[in-house]
């Protein structure tokens, strides 16, 4: 795991959110989650820096993964590594994300 994902796992975690890693979410595929709380259904990616919001990183293969993922019912959170590593991604789940109580 990346230093990004660890951070994320460990945020999740101070959420009440516990995950595993490279969870494979649709067994038809190889798609995997880097982080994945399967009973919430959440999956969590972090991506590298992009320059904006279609920057050079951002495939179609990631939009079918993220669409694929959806129409099964699965809510994907993606952040950038710099989001994790700033804190910005754990307050923007800790402000938005409304956790049934486990």
């Amino acid at each position: 795991m990346t230093e990004s994902q660890q951070l994320l796992k460990i945020h999740l975690s101070e959420l009440g959110i516990e995950t595993v890693a490279e969870f494979q979410f649709c067994p038809d595929r190889r798609f995997r989650f880097d982080l994945a709380n399967e009973q919430l259904m959440l999956g969590f990616e972090c991506n590298g820096s992009w320059n904006g919001l279609h920057g050079p990183r951002w495939s179609s293969l990631d939009a079918e993964k993220s669409n694929l993922a959806q129409a099964k019912g699965w809510c994907v959170f993606v952040f950038s590594n710099k989001q994790v590593l700033n804190g910005e991604a754990k307050a923007f789940l800790e402000a938005n994300l409304n956790l049934p109580s486990l």
